[in-house]
């Protein structure tokens, strides 16, 4: 089981190390959002439905508004609960449907690095960029390594990168992908006052 210390939380980072729905939920929720609340947010959410591990077919089944308010908290699961309760929801019942509600079946087939990537951009708020990330994660520390992964994922899959989520692996790392994403945003909005640039 891999170790990950991506919420900076123990309770949250063993949730995400032995559940993939968790860290697929904590990917889901990457966005407009602090990093580590994202991924700390499914062991909240597990916490609430009182239970020890999420269920693609629970999540799926349950009242959508029900489910908002199990998002709401406080504290909110996300600065925007109600959309993303609908987009976990709808990721759950794609699982269900073409995965039998497990997360591994994803890649159980042994898909290349290619094919996992269309799939997880299939998914319901999975991107382009959010799907090349989660792919480097499940590459780099959850040892999902289809042939290609790395090149599938892009810059993300590079070696000894710092610049997403799937490059944290401590207090450290967190700092340093901090680093690069602030410097990042400056480029974009340099790039965007220069428009001669």
């Amino acid at each position: 089981m891999p170790n990950l210390t991506i919420a900076q939380d123990p309770a949250a980072d063993e949730l995400l190390s032995r559940d993939p729905l968790a860290l697929l939920i904590g990917m889901l929720l990457d966005q407009q959002f602090p990093m580590e609340r994202a991924f700390g947010a499914p062991r909240l959410l597990a916490d609430r439905l009182g239970v020890d591990t999420l269920s693609a077919e629970r999540i799926a089944a349950m009242d959508p508004e029900e489910l908002v308010r199990v998002f709401q908290g406080p504290p909110a699961l996300h600065r925007y609960p109600g959309s993303m309760a609908g987009r976990a929801q709808e990721v759950c019942r794609a699982l269900v449907e073409q995965y039998g509600g497990e997360v591994t079946g994803l890649w159980a087939d042994g898909p290349t690095g290619a094919a996992l990537l269309k799939r997880l951009n299939a998914l319901p708020g999975f991107g382009t960029q959010k799907s090349k990330i989660f792919l480097a994660l499940l590459g780099k520390q959850y040892g999902v390594t289809p042939p290609g992964w790395r090149e599938a994922a892009g810059d993300y899959g590079t070696d000894g990168s710092r610049r997403s989520v799937a490059d944290i692996t401590g207090p450290q790392s967190l700092v340093e992908v901090r680093a690069f994403k602030q410097e990042q945003k400056q480029a974009a909005k340099a790039a965007r006052q220069d428009p001669a640039g």
